[in-house]
Protein backbone atom coordinates (compact mmCIF):
# COMPACT_ATOMS: atom_id res chain seq x y z
CA UNK A 1 0.00 0.00 0.00
CA UNK A 2 0.91 3.52 -1.07
CA UNK A 3 2.92 5.30 2.16
CA UNK A 4 0.63 8.27 1.85
CA UNK A 5 -2.49 6.21 1.53
CA UNK A 6 -1.34 4.03 4.72
CA UNK A 7 -1.30 7.16 6.72
CA UNK A 8 -4.63 8.96 5.71
CA UNK A 9 -6.54 5.74 6.62
CA UNK A 10 -4.88 5.71 9.65
CA UNK A 11 -6.03 9.30 10.60
CA UNK A 12 -9.64 8.10 9.66
CA UNK A 13 -9.43 5.15 11.82
CA UNK A 14 -8.10 6.94 14.54
CA UNK A 15 -10.97 9.66 14.24
CA UNK A 16 -13.10 6.97 14.09
CA UNK A 17 -14.48 7.95 10.85
CA UNK A 18 -15.05 5.12 7.75
CA UNK A 19 -12.93 4.89 5.00
CA UNK A 20 -12.34 2.70 1.89
CA UNK A 21 -9.23 1.24 0.72
CA UNK A 22 -10.16 1.25 -3.39
CA UNK A 23 -7.89 -1.20 -4.91
CA UNK A 24 -7.86 -1.51 -8.71
CA UNK A 25 -7.15 -5.01 -9.23
CA UNK A 26 -5.93 -4.46 -12.96
CA UNK A 27 -2.96 -2.51 -11.98
CA UNK A 28 -2.85 -2.36 -8.31
CA UNK A 29 -3.14 1.08 -7.66
CA UNK A 30 -4.93 2.11 -4.62
CA UNK A 31 -6.79 4.89 -3.15
CA UNK A 32 -8.59 5.85 -0.06
CA UNK A 33 -11.99 7.01 -0.30
CA UNK A 34 -13.62 8.65 2.67
CA UNK A 35 -17.50 8.20 3.76
CA UNK A 36 -19.44 10.86 1.90
CA UNK A 37 -16.66 11.84 -0.52
CA UNK A 38 -17.71 11.53 -4.41
CA UNK A 39 -16.57 8.91 -6.37
CA UNK A 40 -17.28 8.18 -9.93
CA UNK A 41 -20.56 7.23 -11.26
CA UNK A 42 -19.61 3.65 -11.60
CA UNK A 43 -18.53 2.85 -8.26
CA UNK A 44 -21.19 5.48 -6.45
CA UNK A 45 -23.33 2.54 -5.39
CA UNK A 46 -20.80 -0.18 -4.54
CA UNK A 47 -19.18 2.05 -2.17
CA UNK A 48 -22.21 3.50 -0.86
CA UNK A 49 -23.34 -0.01 0.33
CA UNK A 50 -19.92 -1.02 1.44
CA UNK A 51 -20.14 1.90 3.92
CA UNK A 52 -23.15 1.03 4.85
CA UNK A 53 -22.75 -2.77 5.24
CA UNK A 54 -18.97 -2.20 6.66
CA UNK A 55 -18.34 -5.44 4.76
CA UNK A 56 -15.13 -6.11 2.18
CA UNK A 57 -15.04 -7.64 -1.22
CA UNK A 58 -14.30 -7.37 -4.14
CA UNK A 59 -17.18 -5.60 -6.86
CA UNK A 60 -17.23 -4.48 -10.61
CA UNK A 61 -17.49 -1.29 -11.95
CA UNK A 62 -17.24 0.13 -15.89
CA UNK A 63 -15.87 -2.99 -16.60
CA UNK A 64 -13.23 -2.93 -14.43
CA UNK A 65 -12.90 -5.01 -10.93
CA UNK A 66 -11.82 -3.46 -7.57
CA UNK A 67 -11.36 -5.03 -4.49
CA UNK A 68 -12.95 -2.38 -1.56
CA UNK A 69 -10.89 -2.83 1.74
CA UNK A 70 -13.78 -1.04 4.40
CA UNK A 71 -12.75 0.45 7.27
CA UNK A 72 -15.96 1.55 9.47
CA UNK A 73 -15.75 2.50 13.80
CA UNK A 74 -17.18 -0.37 15.64
CA UNK A 75 -20.32 1.38 16.14
CA UNK A 76 -21.16 3.07 20.03
CA UNK A 77 -24.68 2.68 21.64
CA UNK A 78 -24.94 5.45 24.46
CA UNK A 79 -27.70 5.30 26.86
CA UNK A 80 -29.18 7.96 28.40
CA UNK A 81 -30.63 6.60 32.01
CA UNK A 82 -29.77 3.25 33.98
CA UNK A 83 -33.05 2.64 33.71
CA UNK A 84 -34.86 -1.17 33.56
CA UNK A 85 -34.96 -0.58 29.93
CA UNK A 86 -31.16 -0.11 29.64
CA UNK A 87 -30.38 -3.40 31.88
CA UNK A 88 -32.34 -5.29 29.25
CA UNK A 89 -30.64 -3.27 26.05
CA UNK A 90 -27.20 -3.92 27.08
CA UNK A 91 -26.58 -7.52 26.92
CA UNK A 92 -28.80 -7.11 23.81
CA UNK A 93 -26.63 -4.60 22.29
CA UNK A 94 -23.62 -6.25 23.11
CA UNK A 95 -24.34 -9.35 21.35
CA UNK A 96 -25.16 -7.43 18.15
CA UNK A 97 -21.89 -5.79 18.42
CA UNK A 98 -22.24 -2.83 19.51
CA UNK A 99 -20.09 -0.66 22.43
CA UNK A 100 -22.46 0.08 24.80
CA UNK A 101 -22.22 2.87 27.40
CA UNK A 102 -24.82 4.65 29.94
CA UNK A 103 -24.69 7.79 31.29
CA UNK A 104 -26.72 8.51 34.16
CA UNK A 105 -26.17 11.01 37.56
CA UNK A 106 -29.08 9.63 39.60
CA UNK A 107 -26.31 7.26 41.88
CA UNK A 108 -29.18 5.28 42.78
CA UNK A 109 -29.97 3.94 39.64
CA UNK A 110 -26.16 3.68 37.80
CA UNK A 111 -24.76 1.08 40.28
CA UNK A 112 -22.06 -1.52 39.11
CA UNK A 113 -25.02 -4.10 40.95
CA UNK A 114 -27.42 -3.10 38.21
CA UNK A 115 -24.80 -3.08 35.24
CA UNK A 116 -22.05 -5.28 35.84
CA UNK A 117 -20.61 -5.53 32.37
CA UNK A 118 -21.17 -2.08 30.69
CA UNK A 119 -18.94 0.84 30.95
CA UNK A 120 -20.97 3.02 33.12
CA UNK A 121 -20.83 7.13 33.84
CA UNK A 122 -22.36 8.00 37.20
CA UNK A 123 -21.81 11.75 36.25
CA UNK A 124 -23.89 14.23 34.49
CA UNK A 125 -23.85 13.79 30.21
CA UNK A 126 -22.24 17.24 29.88
CA UNK A 127 -19.59 15.99 32.25
CA UNK A 128 -19.41 12.77 30.27
CA UNK A 129 -19.26 14.06 27.00
CA UNK A 130 -16.93 16.30 27.39
CA UNK A 131 -14.57 14.16 27.22
CA UNK A 132 -15.64 11.29 25.06
CA UNK A 133 -17.56 13.51 22.54
CA UNK A 134 -20.13 11.68 20.29
CA UNK A 135 -20.03 10.87 16.49
CA UNK A 136 -21.01 9.50 12.97
CA UNK A 137 -20.41 6.27 14.29
CA UNK A 138 -22.77 6.64 17.57
CA UNK A 139 -26.43 5.80 18.17
CA UNK A 140 -28.19 7.99 21.21
CA UNK A 141 -31.41 6.68 23.35
CA UNK A 142 -32.75 8.82 25.92
CA UNK A 143 -34.97 7.32 28.38
CA UNK A 144 -34.72 8.58 31.70
CA UNK A 145 -38.07 10.80 30.93
CA UNK A 146 -35.94 13.67 32.69
CA UNK A 147 -35.35 16.66 31.01
CA UNK A 148 -32.38 17.69 32.63
CA UNK A 149 -30.75 14.27 32.09
CA UNK A 150 -31.91 13.79 28.77
CA UNK A 151 -32.36 17.26 27.03
CA UNK A 152 -28.60 17.98 26.76
CA UNK A 153 -27.15 15.10 25.01
CA UNK A 154 -29.70 15.10 22.64
CA UNK A 155 -28.62 18.44 21.32
CA UNK A 156 -25.40 16.95 21.47
CA UNK A 157 -26.16 14.14 19.12
CA UNK A 158 -27.81 16.16 16.94
CA UNK A 159 -24.91 18.27 16.78
CA UNK A 160 -22.56 15.45 16.62
CA UNK A 161 -24.90 13.75 13.52
CA UNK A 162 -25.01 10.49 15.56
CA UNK A 163 -26.50 7.96 12.82
CA UNK A 164 -29.60 7.73 15.34
CA UNK A 165 -31.08 9.49 18.26
CA UNK A 166 -34.24 8.04 19.87
CA UNK A 167 -36.14 9.62 23.20
CA UNK A 168 -38.51 8.09 25.23
CA UNK A 169 -41.88 9.38 25.94
CA UNK A 170 -45.62 9.89 24.68
CA UNK A 171 -45.90 12.51 21.32
CA UNK A 172 -47.14 15.05 24.21
CA UNK A 173 -43.73 14.47 25.83
CA UNK A 174 -42.18 14.85 22.64
CA UNK A 175 -43.78 18.23 21.78
CA UNK A 176 -42.80 19.24 25.04
CA UNK A 177 -39.26 18.32 24.11
CA UNK A 178 -39.26 20.05 20.98
CA UNK A 179 -39.73 23.36 22.48
CA UNK A 180 -36.78 23.02 24.74
CA UNK A 181 -34.74 21.60 21.92
CA UNK A 182 -35.33 24.93 20.23
CA UNK A 183 -34.81 27.12 22.68
CA UNK A 184 -31.23 25.31 23.20
CA UNK A 185 -30.91 26.02 19.26
CA UNK A 186 -31.50 23.13 17.95
CA UNK A 187 -33.18 23.36 13.96
CA UNK A 188 -36.41 21.92 13.04
CA UNK A 189 -34.60 19.68 10.26
CA UNK A 190 -32.42 18.27 13.31
CA UNK A 191 -35.14 17.30 15.72
CA UNK A 192 -37.09 15.61 12.57
CA UNK A 193 -34.15 13.42 13.11
CA UNK A 194 -35.36 12.25 16.55
CA UNK A 195 -37.01 8.83 16.75
CA UNK A 196 -39.62 10.12 19.22
CA UNK A 197 -41.40 7.62 20.68
CA UNK A 198 -38.38 5.85 20.76
CA UNK A 199 -38.39 2.18 18.81
CA UNK A 200 -39.72 0.29 15.63
CA UNK A 201 -44.00 -0.49 16.30
CA UNK A 202 -43.76 -3.83 17.71
CA UNK A 203 -46.74 -3.61 20.18
CA UNK A 204 -43.99 -3.10 22.78
CA UNK A 205 -44.81 -2.93 26.83
CA UNK A 206 -42.48 -4.19 28.99
CA UNK A 207 -38.75 -2.94 29.61
CA UNK A 208 -37.11 -6.00 27.59
CA UNK A 209 -39.92 -5.74 24.98
CA UNK A 210 -39.14 -1.78 24.38
CA UNK A 211 -35.26 -2.80 24.38
CA UNK A 212 -35.64 -5.01 21.65
CA UNK A 213 -37.86 -2.59 19.77
CA UNK A 214 -34.74 0.13 20.24
CA UNK A 215 -32.35 -2.27 18.95
CA UNK A 216 -34.10 -3.04 15.78
CA UNK A 217 -34.45 0.50 15.22
CA UNK A 218 -30.99 0.99 15.84
CA UNK A 219 -29.88 -1.48 13.67
CA UNK A 220 -31.87 -0.56 10.95
CA UNK A 221 -30.59 3.06 11.07
CA UNK A 222 -26.81 1.99 10.74
CA UNK A 223 -27.14 0.19 8.36
CA UNK A 224 -29.31 2.52 6.12
CA UNK A 225 -26.83 5.23 6.52
CA UNK A 226 -26.82 7.17 3.55
CA UNK A 227 -29.94 5.61 2.35
CA UNK A 228 -33.63 6.56 2.26
CA UNK A 229 -35.91 3.92 4.04
CA UNK A 230 -39.55 4.43 5.55
CA UNK A 231 -39.76 5.51 9.10
CA UNK A 232 -42.16 2.86 11.29
CA UNK A 233 -44.20 5.03 13.92
CA UNK A 234 -42.59 4.15 17.30
CA UNK A 235 -43.84 1.59 19.68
Amino acid sequence: MDAGALRLLNEERRARRAAILVTDLADGSARVVREGEAVEATLAEPVAKAFRSGNSGAVEAGGRRFFLNVHVPRPRLVAIGAVHITQALAPMAAIAGFDMEIIDPRTAFATKERFPDVALHAEWPEVVLGSRPLDAYTAVAAVTHDPKVDDFPLKAALDAGCFYVGALGSRKTHARRVERLLALGASAEQIGRIHAPIGIAIGASSPAEIAVAVLAQVIRALRTRGAEAARDDAA
